[in-house]
Parts: structure tokens; C-alpha cells; sequence
């Protein structure tokens, strides 16, 4: 049986467009969001939207590595995207930095 890589890149931005504690949504052609987030110079990207009721994880609070909701304070490590406050998660995707660009592998 044959494998294919099925996986697509995107620009996603400068780096310079992600300053520490930034957490910031990017939407991808199909229509579904990312958010992106930049702790102390690592960048991480999760789906955008909290599996509890929609809220865009973009506009909840970053600390550290942990993301909360702002609706129902639900809070995601944004670097598995396992959540702490109940059994549940949010998909990872990985982030490369190059040539001055955030890429993410979807």
C-alpha cells in the first residue's frame, strides 16, 4: 500500500506580527482557524475554537503556555493541547520559524 503526505503548509506571518504573549487567529482557505501564540519567542498554533461552546481561544487569556477560555474558563496547554480543566483537547499543529516567517504544518 502506497503513503502519502497529505500535510499543507501556511504562511501564517512575520514574526515580527507575533509579539510575546501574542495570541492571534489565522483563518485557512477551507475556512477553519488557528490560533497562534508566542511564549517567550516559541511559537505554537492549536485550532481556534474551545470543543465546550465555540469561544475563539484567540481572544482568551495566555499565560505562559496555557490558554483559558473566555467564556467558561476552560484552560488548554498550547503545546499538546491537552485541556486542564476537564478530559478533553484541542488539535497541535507544528510550527516552523524560517526566513523570518511562521509557517504551520497542517
Amino acid at each position: 500500500m502506497q503513503s502519502f503526505n497529505t500535510k499543507q503548509t501556511f504562511i501564517v506571518g512575520r514574526i515580527d506580527d507575533f509579539p510575546p504573549g501574542a495570541c492571534i487567529s489565522f483563518e485557512l482557505p477551507e475556512g477553519s482557524e488557528l490560533a497562534i501564540y508566542n511564549v517567550g519567542g516559541e511559537f505554537y498554533a492549536t485550532e481556534n475554537f474551545c470543543p465546550h461552546k465555540g469561544y475563539p481561544l484567540s481572544e482568551g487569556t495566555l499565560c505562559g503556555h496555557i490558554v483559558e477560555c473566555g467564556w467558561h474558563g476552560w484552560q488548554f496547554d498550547v503545546r499538546s493541547g491537552e485541556c486542564l480543566t476537564v478530559t478533553d483537547r484541542v488539535k497541535t499543529y507544528e510550527v516552523v520559524v524560517e526566513d523570518n516567517l511562521l509557517k504551520v504544518n497542517i
